[in-house]
């Protein structure tokens, strides 16, 4: 794995330009990228690079429509954890496949996770795998119903 440098980036206009083509089209080739900002494909190639290697830019990926999986259960749950399990809850979280995002916030709520399941048979299942968790005290869960 790629070892990211610690020097924070400074963006110039033609960074946020490239990372804004690359949030549209995570898949749009150098070339083309290099015509719509009116550089050379090398240099494109070079800033690419950098991007990457200071960790300012993670990766590429498919973005899916809303609506793609729409015979998926997706919900959100929030979760309270006790005194200073945070960590702890975490791990044990991220073994659970159905969650496909965690997040932590400040509020009444400790995190939040982004459930999806098939079923409402694995929605009750995950659900109760979340609250047999050790440092899990509290938590309310919504299903998402449309995307608006």
């Amino acid at each position: 794995m790629k070892q990211h440098s610690n020097a924070k980036h400074i963006f110039d206009d033609h960074d946020r330009l490239l990372i804004s083509l690359l949030r549209k089209d995570g898949r749009a080739p150098v070339s083309k990228l290099a015509e719509i900002m009116g550089l050379s494909r090398g240099t494109v190639q070079t800033r690419l690079d950098r991007l990457l290697e200071s960790g300012a830019l993670l990766g590429f990926t498919a973005r899916v429509r809303d609506d793609y999986e729409a015979d998926q259960i997706r919900a959100i749950m929030m979760i309270e954890v006790m005194g200073k399990n945070t960590s702890q809850v975490i791990r044990r979280m991220r073994g659970l496949p159905e969650l496909t995002m965690m997040h932590t916030t400040s509020g009444k709520w400790d995190l939040i996770a982004e459930i999806t399941v098939a079923s409402l048979q694995d929605f009750d299942r995950v659900l109760r795998e979340v609250r047999l968790i050790d440092g899990v005290m509290n938590s309310e869960t919504s299903i998402l119903l449309s995307s608006v």
